[in-house]
């Protein structure tokens, strides 16, 4: 019986004469009994469990309880699997040296792996359903087996078998981890009581799992899914069958939430801060870090030193299994097995290490912990930090919000410095975090690597590390060399966007003047300074690639050539393919080295930065805002219950800020809502702003504050609401009766805080300031800003800020985004909303800033009769308006009077009318003029409808296109052309292979020729390499006659030579060969980036060039900051990310078919195994890509929110002070960070996911190979081709996930090249003409005739003409003037002119030529206009009259004259070369329009056309400019469209328009007799 229990090569196998216990195998066979019981019990119950389980697979989370001893139990778990594949190992390899097979040898081993397979299911499906009386059956089967391999190990002592036995020391293990496990399950007993127990105890899940929100779940599954990530299988197995979005991700834990880092981080500042003596010494920001996230970092570093000692592993197990390839062949049979102990072979340690598969099975085991391990550590430090990441942005939130004013407007912290803090700074840290491990971890690493080289190769290893060791600074140089480089092209490429910006932005003008070329030269100037930098950055990131291909290269070389040299044995195979292993783990952390280097460098600066910031100065404690309630921490420690589920920790962050306040009684309390008693105050120097301040704001009453400008009105305001520095004096806030007026909204909140927490909040102060501030959200939150919504209160106060016809012209109504990342708003409209945000507020004081400051006449009555009177007085609010608008002093029941930072007077009106007559008649003098203008004011178009006409048209246009889509863009870019699901997923997983090609094609044929070639023949020359040293090494050890020879002591010395020589040879073809490679390296790591770098080129070029020559039709219809986005992200994504991805990729793959070529070519049996690990691959990159393309955008999408949520924070600070919005604002910030944070941890957790798989199968490859290699019938030659094959098949696990990981990166930045592609393919304005340049007079137009014929004009062919059948006909020299209603084709006709818009029937002919038939450049640079809008351009006065440089300066000075700038300009610094800022800034808009009229007048063409601006300018400047058209410009022909009639009543010849026909023709005078003509109605209206 060949498979007999016992063996039978014994008669005495199944006796039992020298005692039952005695016998070996019936010990073995006990020991299976607990196994088998085990299996008894636990399958019927784990069947009848999953069948009743089976409807509900998918086990509701809030079920995952875990028992105590949980991971511990894990542990043990595995390492008793471990052991019991040793146990089944050491019993196969001792069976193979008995005559006949002992079956007890390993059976029991193999029956106690699977029983512990099932321990550890039926434990977690236990857990799962939190049965633990079931756990019973465990307890039962440690304890019997605990008691079987007890005497299993006893025997074995009475046998004098010790520890030089494996079995004995393999048995003795188990011993152990029984006897703990068994302690485990007692332990579960005594806590939870289940059993034995008259009560057993009740447990809940965690918060985090009752909260169904939770879906990040890495901290709740078990150790196996922890260690693997399978818990996130559903997701990103679900992300293809629709995309994931934020709901999908859920919220985060309470432990990685912001708020619970914020509060970690800040009590570990707060307590240095009270331990220190040295109370100016600031808390160190290093050592809070470490107090709050040191734990995890620690972990993290010792998970990182387990996975690095695992590392070394495989070099050790391939050498180990190429060097006993050879003695597989000698298996000795035990002849006499009588005396041995117990009948059978014991083996010891050594003796288990020199079999070759059992080598294999440890190499696939180290594999797999140690990237198990590896991941681990990534995991944790990403974690932690993403947790520091949030609480940093907390802490610097916090401090924002208390930052003092002066800071900010005095420049001490611009609002750059506090985004660069957000953006940058915490990233850096961030970064630093995930990166600090390595910078302990690596030097281990690296001493260990060179300890083992020493141990293989001697001496000449050290040669080798030498090299590496030397050539790592130069790393360091690159690598810095990097930094510079990247931060001067920023610099260049911001210079780029402002300029382009400017164009967009003027982009009319400048197609009206034909200056679209000069513009768009110094955009390419400033580009082709910026491609000098990112040359160099090119250069230096393709010598970084290089030394890093090239490194390991030079130091093999120049390891083997000293051992050739020194050494007199040549070199085993087994040692050449360790070493080239141990070569390749050296050079990750070296590389790696440098840049963690470079990141801790820049994480110091970082935290001095941060240190900085958060010492700066805050603002003082306005304790008085609060009437005299003391608010203190107490209100928060008395209730526990404010920390109930429905509102987790809203207010706690307030209150734990919140210092003592401190009482105050006001001394009098009359009717006086603020007192101000002898105030100084200042704006951060000593010097006070405000001084001697004695005013009383009476309650209930309309307050003005009047005073010229600068004289400290909008400081007053401030001063009240305490955001100025107090030098002395105090201000008094009255206390209301307790329940007289609370706002409705504290009432929702504070359903479980103290009354006098309220008080808190009872002080807020309704506040519109002076610059207007918007959030970027819907219209509807900025005014309702966080009050409950009540429609009628709403309805009623957008009335009265008249800003119904506003929202009605929005796309979405009042549900439109607007602010900064929203629709850009006219001034007024922004200043009409924030005065609507104050009133809606229901708050007793209203504090209003100059409101009127951006409104036209009719806006500022409503807004006054309706708003302020109305509105606010009925309500019997304290209203304090600050106005320049002295007509409305008589509405005010109080004035304060205010002159150089002090008051001059303070009463009613009929208090000053009788003290201080002076100043009365001063008022009034001024009041009349303003009178005046009142009556010129009622003009057909206000400022008002003007913005209104602008907006409209903005919408108009992109309605157009399609039903406004501004978001969705994107989207609608990638689902072009149908979405139903099918389709949708199969696109979503494909890889862009067009947008691809159309980017290498853009960088020319050449380089890709070149790079195609280059990368082929570096990685063939790479694999000859180490192919030449396998032929080389094995040749040596098998050389037959030598070996003979030398065993014969024949020590020939022709023999010698013969070997040195071939030695040499060998040698000379290796050298050529490594030289070859270094030089391959270099090629194409230079190729690469320069094919990037001339892509970027070309791509940017034809990109602007498109989008300069696009029809003004193009710009109507496309968003800017979509066109921006082009410039400024997407060639970024262009310029400096895709090539290195570029490379990594395909670098990348190449290596992993080289590696796969390789082993298939050493062992051709691996292809049949490649079939199914090419499938389960291709799979799991399908999935990944999708879902991590989808995670990524989410990370991008969620980051935005949040940076401009500080950023206007910043901005809006006093706004939000004054308030009392503070906690609100916090409650949003935590909310978006915590977003971003989800998305980010989702992001990294599925790059783990990845990793964690490809290494597995990375893992399972190796595993293959190895068994493959050993189990192929041998010739002797080959075992320096197994080296070979291993060693390669080691490099696959490290490159598969960045094969992937690549592929999905490039695939996201692929995007941007598709979107830059998308506008290239907008058509052009055709510049050509059908005459030529030459044909046209030199002087064209001469005089100036203009005819009309049949025009008919639209915008796109797709929309309805705006001008249909026109006929006119106008003299050289005459003045004409054309009217109409809005819409009515005025603006289209100018533009007609010019040819810019589509002209499709009928023709203008300008002395005597087709206008559409000119070059454009030729038709534009002859006519002038001056647009309604004055655009200015940055630079000098004289580059924006005459970019051309054309002009003498005589002429430059006598058009300034003409528009009567001459005297401003002569007194600014440098007179024409005077610098004008970013749109003209600088220059009030009068000055702007006169500046565009001296543009017109230098460009001396017989042909003006007015756009006729004057809604934007004072009666006097408009007066001028009447003047000047009819003296400068007396011999021209000049075009006037009018907003105002009264400007055309002195033209020659008027044009009255309507829907596009012209209605009335002729002179002035005749019209004003035609009683019912439209133009006399026209006159009567502005008379």
């Amino acid at each position: 019986m060949a498979l007999s229990f016992c063996g039978n090569d014994l008669n005495n196998s199944y006796s039992v004469e020298k005692g039952v216990l005695n016998n070996g195998c019936f010990v073995d066979a006990l020991n299976l009994v607990p196994h088998v019981f085990l299996l008894f019990i636990t399958f019927p119950i784990l069947f009848i469990g999953w069948g009743s389980q089976s409807s509900k697979v998918q086990i509701h989370h809030n079920t995952w309880l875990h028992f105590p001893g949980h991971n511990l139990r894990w542990i043990l778990t595995f390492t008793l699997l471990f052991v019991h594949v040793c146990e089944i190992a050491e019993g196969i390899v001792s069976n193979t040296w008995m005559q006949s097979n002992h079956l007890h040898l390993f059976l029991p081993a193999f029956m106690g792996f699977i029983a512990a397979t099932t321990s550890v299911v039926y434990y977690h499906n236990i857990e799962t359903a939190n049965f633990p009386k079931l756990l019973l059956a465990l307890f039962i089967y440690w304890v019997l087996a605990f008691i079987t391999k007890i005497i299993k190990l006893w025997k074995f002592a009475e046998e004098g078998l010790g520890v030089e036995h494996l079995r004995f020391c393999i048995t003795a293990v188990l011993v152990v981890l029984y006897g703990l496990l068994m302690a485990v399950e007692v332990n579960v007993i005594r806590v939870r009581k289940y059993v034995f127990f008259a009560n057993p105890q009740r447990v809940k899940p965690p918060e985090d799992l009752q909260d169904l929100g939770v879906r990040f779940l890495q901290p709740f599954v078990n150790l196996l899914s922890k260690a693997t990530y399978w818990w996130m299988n559903p997701l990103i197995i679900g992300a293809h069958k629709r995309p994931i979005e934020l709901k999908k991700i859920g919220k985060l834990p309470i432990a990685m939430r912001a708020l619970t880092n914020y509060l970690r981080l800040k009590d570990a500042y707060e307590e240095q801060r009270q331990n220190t003596e040295d109370l100016d010494k600031a808390p160190s920001i290093w050592r809070s870090m470490y107090r709050a996230f040191g734990r995890p970092i620690l972990l993290s570093s010792t998970f990182r030193y387990m996975a690095d000692l695992l590392g070394f592993a495989g070099p050790l197990c391939i050498s180990g299994i190429v060097e006993h390839m050879d003695n597989k062949t000698e298996v000795v049979t035990m002849n006499k097995t009588e005396d041995l102990p117990f009948g059978v072979y014991f083996m010891s340690s050594t003796q288990l290490l020199q079999n070759t598969y059992v080598l294999a099975v440890l190499l696939f085991l180290a594999l797999i912990l140690q990237r198990t391990f590896l991941q681990a550590s990534y995991y944790v430090t990403i974690e932690t930090g993403i947790n520091l990441r949030g609480a940093l942005l907390a802490m610097i939130y916090n401090k924002i919000l208390r930052l003092s004013t002066s800071n900010m407007s005095m420049g001490e912290m611009t609002l750059g410095q506090i985004n660069n803090l957000v953006a940058i700074e915490t990233n850096q840290l961030m970064w630093f975090l995930f990166l600090c491990p390595n910078l302990w971890a690596m030097p281990v690493q690296i001493i260990m690597g060179v300890i083992l080289l020493y141990y293989l190769l001697g001496f000449s290893a050290l040669i080798g590390a030498l090299v590496i060791v030397l050539l790592a600074p130069i790393q360091y140089l690159i690598a810095t060399k990097l930094a510079d480089t990247q931060k001067s092209s920023l610099d260049y490429s911001t210079d780029r966007l402002k300029k382009t910006t400017e164009i967009l932005k003027g982009i009319k003008l400048l197609k009206l003047y034909a200056w679209e070329n000069i513009f768009c030269d110094s955009v390419l100037e400033t580009r082709s300074k910026e491609l000098t930098c990112l040359r160099t950055f090119a250069f230096y990131t393709s010598m970084s690639i290089f030394m890093n291909a090239a490194i390991p290269i030079a130091a093999v070389l120049a390891t083997f050539v000293t051992h050739a040299y020194i050494s007199q044995s040549r070199l085993s195979p087994a040692e050449a393919f360790a070493s080239l292993a141990l070569f390749h783990i050296l050079v990750t952390p070296l590389f790696l080295l440098s840049t963690v280097v470079r990141f801790a460098v820049k994480a110091l600066i970082s935290v001095q930065k941060l240190g900085e910031f958060l010492q700066s100065e805050e603002i003082g404690d306005d304790s008085w805002r609060n009437g005299d309630m003391p608010v203190s921490l107490e209100s928060c420690k008395k209730h526990p219950g404010a920390r109930n589920r429905k509102q987790p920790l809203r207010y706690q962050m307030d209150n734990y800020e919140q210092p003592l306040r401190r009482q105050l009684r006001p001394t009098e309390t009359e009717d006086v809502a603020v007192k101000v008693n002898n105030g100084y105050f200042t704006w951060g120097s000593n010097l006070s702003t405000l001084s001697d301040i004695n005013i009383r704001i009476p309650t209930g009453q309309l307050t003005m504050i009047v005073g010229q400008v600068g004289c400290g009105k909008s400081s007053l305001l401030l001063a009240m609401l305490g955001e100025m520095q107090t030098l002395s004096g105090k201000v008094y806030w009255s206390k209301l009766a307790d329940s007289e007026m609370l706002p409705d909204y504290l009432s929702e909140y504070d359903s479980d805080f103290s009354h006098d927490e309220q008080s808190k909040n009872r002080y807020s102060v309704a506040y519109a300031a002076q610059k207007s501030w918007l959030l970027n959200a819907t219209v509807e939150d900025n005014i309702t800003f966080g009050s409950p919504f009540s429609k009628q209160r709403y309805k009623a106060v957008i009335d009265a800020c008249s800003l119904q016809p506003d929202i009605d012209l929005l796309p979405f109504g009042d549900q439109t985004e607007i602010g900064e990342r929203g629709i850009n708003l006219s001034g007024g409209q922004r200043q009409r909303i924030c005065v609507a945000r104050a009133l809606y507020q229901n708050t007793n004081i209203v504090f209003l800033d100059d409101p009127f400051s951006a409104l036209d006449i009719h806006l500022s009555d409503h807004l006054m009769q309706e708003g302020i009177l109305k509105f606010l007085q009925d309500d019997k609010r304290t209203v304090v308006l600050v106005t320049h608008k002295l007509q409305y002093l008589i509405h005010a029941d109080w004035i304060i009077a205010m002159k150089d930072g002090s008051v001059l007077r303070e009463g009613t009106l009929k208090d000053i009318q009788t003290h201080d007559v002076e100043l009365y008649e001063h008022w009034k003098t001024l009041m009349n003029r303003q009178d005046q203008e009142l009556e010129k004011d009622t003009e057909i178009e206000s400022q008002t409808t003007l913005e209104r006409k602008t907006l409209r048209r903005a919408f108009y246009s992109r309605e157009a296109k399609n039903q406004i889509d501004d978001e969705d863009e994107e989207e609608e870019e990638e689902e072009d052309e149908d979405d139903n699901m099918s389709t949708t997923t199969s696109r979503r997983s494909k890889i862009p292979w067009r947008v691809c090609w159309r980017y290498l094609s853009s960088g020319g044929f050449f380089l890709v020729f070149l790079l195609v070639t280059s990368k082929l023949a570096k990685h063939s020359v790479m694999v000859a390499i180490d192919y030449w040293l396998a032929d080389w090494t094995s040749s040596a050890s098998n050389d037959p006659i030598s070996s003979f020879i030398s065993d014969a002591t024949a020590t020939n010395d022709t023999t010698r030579a013969a070997q040195n020589a071939e030695d040499q040879s060998y040698l000379l073809v290796f050298i050529i060969l490594c030289g070859a490679g270094i030089v391959l390296c270099l090629i194409t790591s230079l190729t690469v980036e320069f094919l990037g770098l001339s892509a970027a080129t070309n791509l940017h070029h034809n990109l602007l060039n498109k989008i300069i020559h696009a029809p003004l039709r193009f710009f109507d219809v496309t968003p800017l900051g979509q066109i921006l986005n082009r410039f400024s992200a997407d060639t970024n994504i262009i310029d400096q990310h895709i090539p290195p991805t570029l490379e990594s990729l395909t670098r990348s793959t190449l290596l992993c078919l080289s590696a796969i070529g390789i082993i298939a070519f050493v062992t051709p049996v691996f292809l049949i195994a490649l079939f199914p690990l090419a499938v389960a691959f291709y799979f799991i990159q399908k999935y990944f890509r999708v879902a991590s393309k989808d995670l990524q955008d989410l990370d991008d999408s969620t980051q935005l929110p949040l940076l401009c949520h500080f950023s206007e924070t910043a901005e809006g600070l006093t706004t939000i002070r004054a308030f009392r919005h503070e906690a609100r604002f916090k409650q949003r910030m935590l909310e978006l960070t915590d977003t971003n944070n989800t998305a980010y941890l989702f992001l990294s957790a599925a790059n783990r996911w990845l990793e964690v798989r490809t290494d597995y199968l990375g893992a399972v490859i190796v595993l293959t190979a190895a068994v493959a290699a050993i189990w192929m019938p041998f010739s002797r030659l080959q075992s320096g081709l197994v080296g070979l094959g291993l060693t390669y098949a080691l490099t696959v696990t490290n490159y598969l996930n960045w094969v992937v990981r690549n592929l999905a990166d490039l695939e996201v930045q692929m995007a941007a090249v598709k979107k830059v592609n998308s506008f290239l393919s907008t058509e052009s304005e055709n510049y050509e003409g059908s005459i030529d340049v030459s044909q046209v007079p030199e002087d064209w137009p001469q005089h100036g005739e203009i005819k009309i014929q049949d025009l008919c004009v639209r915008y796109d062919p797709m929309l309805k003409p705006v001008l249909k059948h026109v006929n006119a006909f106008i003299n050289p020299g005459q003045k004409v003037g054309i009217c109409g209603r809005t819409g009515s084709g005025k603006s289209s006709l100018s533009l007609a002119f010019f040819n810019m818009v589509d002209v499709f029937e009928g023709k203008i002919i300008i002395d005597g030529i087709d206008i559409c038939k000119l070059p454009l450049q030729t038709l534009r640079s002859r006519l002038s206009i001056i647009l309604q809008d004055p655009v200015l351009f940055s630079g000098s006065i004289r580059f924006n009259l005459d970019p051309e440089r054309t002009c003498t300066d005589d002429r430059l000075w006598e058009a300034l004259e003409i528009a009567q700038l001459k005297n401003m300009v002569k007194a600014l610094p440098g007179g024409l070369d005077a610098v004008i800022t970013e749109g003209g800034e600088n220059f009030s808009v009068g000055q702007r329009q006169l500046f565009c009229l001296a543009r017109a007048f230098v460009r001396k063409s017989s042909i003006l056309i007015m756009d006729e601006a004057t809604a934007s300018i004072d009666m006097a400047t408009e007066n001028i400019l009447q003047k000047v058209v009819m003296t400068a410009f007396a011999d021209r022909t000049v075009v006037t469209i009018a907003h105002r009639v009264h400007t055309i009543l002195t033209a020659d010849l008027v044009i009255v328009m309507k829907r596009g026909n012209i209605l009335e023709y002729g002179k002035p005078e005749t019209l004003m007799e035609q009683e019912d003509g439209m133009f006399a109605s026209f006159v009567k209206a502005d008379m």
